[in-house]
């Protein structure tokens, strides 16, 4: 009772967890995965890209049919990059992640 406290201090101070830059991780997205999916966001940017430079089109129902999904693709894997590679995976947990 060196300090006139009688309780002593019965738990070892949490560990600060190490800084990532931009909160990135690789621990739910490794092996084959992550390159697929980034290839996946670059050919779906590509896609996007190629269509645009299209300026005429005599059809041009297919063409946006093509647009809307090359475009949905390049969203839907940067979502699935941002989401698997950041601490939001371990901020919603693993249940709530899959069920989206």
């Amino acid at each position: 009772m060196e300090n006139g406290s009688v309780y002593n201090e019965t738990t070892e101070p949490q560990a600060k967890s190490p800084r990532r830059p931009f909160g990135c991780t690789l621990r739910h997205l490794w092996g084959w995965r992550l390159p697929t999916k980034t290839l996946q966001a670059i050919l779906s940017l590509l896609a996007v890209i190629c269509e645009e430079i299209v300026k005429d089109c005599i059809k041009c129902g297919g063409l946006y049919f093509f647009e809307f999904t090359s475009c949905s693709a390049f969203l839907l894997s940067l979502l699935i990059l941002c989401v698997y590679c950041t601490h939001v995976y371990e901020t919603f947990g693993e249940d709530k992640v899959q069920r989206v």
